[in-house]
Formats: C-alpha cells, sequence, structure tokens
C-alpha cells in the first residue's frame, strides 16, 4: 500500500469514521457501527467492503455478524496515520462513539 491508496480509502467522511472506530476499538460489529453512525446496514456493508478491498480492514464472520479489525498487514506507517488521526481528532467521531457508548452501558 502506497499513501495516495490509503488516502483515496479514507477520503469519504463514512469510511474514515468506521476505521477510526474502529481503531479506538480494537474490533467492532457491523451492527454496533451500523448503530454508531446511524446509517443503514447496506451502506455500512458497502463502505466496509470497500475498506477490506483496500486492505484496511479485515472482517471475520462470527454467526451472524462480521467483526472488524484493522489489517494485520496494513504498514505500519499507515497505523501510524491512523492512530495519530483517532488520538487527535476525537470530536471528528465523538457522537458515533458516544452512541456506542449509550448501546454498551
Amino acid at each position: 500500500m502506497n499513501p495516495l491508496q490509503l488516502f483515496k480509502c479514507l477520503a469519504d467522511d463514512t469510511r474514515l469514521k468506521l476505521v477510526l472506530l474502529v481503531a479506538n476499538l480494537n474490533e467492532a460489529c457491523v451492527c454496533d457501527l451500523t448503530d454508531a453512525l446511524d446509517l443503514e446496514q447496506p451502506k455500512i456493508s458497502r463502505h466496509l467492503a470497500e475498506l477490506r478491498n483496500c486492505r484496511v480492514l479485515h472482517g471475520e464472520r462470527r454467526g451472524r455478524w462480521v467483526y472488524y479489525q484493522l489489517d494485520a498487514n496494513l504498514p505500519a506507517w499507515a497505523v501510524n496515520v491512523i492512530n495519530t488521526t483517532m488520538e487527535n481528532n476525537a470530536e471528528f467521531f465523538h457522537e458515533a462513539c458516544d452512541r456506542l457508548k449509550k448501546l454498551c452501558c
């Protein structure tokens, strides 16, 4: 993966928030991501498929749901970009995090 590929994959509001949520949680289920972003499941699944194709996220099916993590083969510099973005821009995805906290607690 080169920087252009990564930034093209993340150049969408929904995809970027999905990646930041997954990075923040270490793992997230499609059902949780749908609720967190308050979007329809087909739209979330379409963006997750694109992130899988870009090899930013990896999905693992467990029963009915698919759980996502950052792809283990993502270069260290790309993980660093994602983590730095997550750590320094909490306001960008705080509403989604708040929704998740309400669902989990």
